[in-house]
């Protein structure tokens, strides 16, 4: 049976729903720049927009060439699309682009851009939202809406092949880019992330900043089958958030990045529109979850449009225990006294 393009599927999602079209425009429009981006970052060292750095942005990170190449070749495929607001975690504020239009669309342009000249793989996460949003709250409003409220979400993935991973609300599905055909064709349909598993990706460099909570899951972890939790766990870390989410969404995986005690670090480092929402929209309709460690991400009402917080996603059973660990850890039947709270990295 021959896999569905991309155009087919978004032809059958939109039928003749004037809303739905809007936001099969919207996802057109980003594969075109996508493929653009996805050249200028296949050049490396040897393109016009690979080297060099321009301070920090607006979320006071450092920005690179690459990455503000990556925000003005999205946000004039915006311009071409149903798109009212388009916000990026480049920008300090969101761009007006018609009024009249019934989108928004949120995006970090190049996730993983401190990777950039170590050849890992990058990303674009986007988050697509009615334009309309909390009363008051002016340009920012369509994005201070809760993550529930996203009509999809995706992030395209620049590694060995090019990848489109997208939800539209009905599950989560994965395209590639054909070089023979010259479009993107359907890989993985309806992709189910297991409810349990025995992989966990987390910067451990930053094991002494973590709360308690989060020190014990992973000591517990790394005790393995002599451990309270009675198996082996695999570590990987890419710090590429989209790149670690690929592989979760493959073949299961729980994901942290927790706040810890670091100064700008209290209410973690992932935006909450940008990145945090996108990603856990995905998660939930492959069957994951997603909280803030505790709480649900996508009923997190945001603040501020590049607003922080903590994440914690993949298999469900395993977000459900992070979040017990922080919650009530003596309630969790393996941490017998036996074991202790000592962990293997402390005396």
């Amino acid at each position: 049976m021959t896999a569905a393009t991309l155009d087919a599927f978004l032809n059958s999602y939109a039928g003749g729903d004037t809303l739905r079209s809007a936001a099969a425009t919207v996802v057109r429009r980003l594969t075109e720049a996508a493929i653009k981006v996805r050249h200028a970052v296949n050049q490396g060292a040897l393109g016009a927009a690979f080297a060099g750095t321009r301070g920090t942005n607006s979320a006071g990170d450092i920005q690179k060439d690459l990455d503000v190449f990556a925000d003005d070749i999205f946000l004039d495929a915006m311009r071409h699309a149903p798109v009212a607001l388009y916000a990026s975690e480049e920008l300090d504020q969101p761009v007006l682009i018609d009024t009249e239009a019934p989108l928004a669309v949120a995006i970090d342009p190049l996730d993983g851009s401190s990777n950039i000249e170590t050849n890992v793989s990058l990303g674009t996460i986007f988050s697509i939202l009615p334009a309309t949003g909390v009363p008051g709250g002016g340009p920012a409003a369509p994005f201070l809406q809760p993550g529930a409220r996203q009509l999809g979400a995706g992030f395209f993935i620049y590694g060995p092949q090019l990848a489109l991973v997208l939800s539209l609300g009905s599950g989560t599905h994965i395209f590639v880019l054909s070089s023979r055909l010259g479009t993107f064709v359907q890989a993985y349909e309806s992709r189910s992330i297991p409810l349990r598993t025995q992989e966990f990706a987390i910067n451990a460099a930053n094991y002494r900043h973590w709360d308690e909570a989060v020190r014990l899951y992973v000591d517990d972890c790394l005790k393995g089958g002599e451990g309270p939790r009675e198996k082996d766990f695999n570590m990987r870390w890419i710090a590429s958030l989209a790149a670690d989410c690929y592989r979760i969404l493959i073949r299961g995986g729980v994901f942290l990045y927790p706040g810890d005690q670091r100064k700008g670090y209290h209410r973690g480092r992932l935006r909450l529109v940008y990145e945090a929402n996108p990603i856990a929209f995905l998660v939930e309709q492959a069957a994951g979850a997603a909280t803030d460690t505790v709480n649900r991400i996508l009923d997190i009402e945001p603040e501020s449009l590049h607003q922080r917080v903590p994440v914690v996603f993949g298999s469900a059973r395993e977000v459900q225990r992070i979040a017990r660990y922080h919650l009530a850890p003596s309630s969790i039947g393996e941490r017998a006294p036996l074991f202790g709270n000592r962990g293997l990295f402390r005396a």
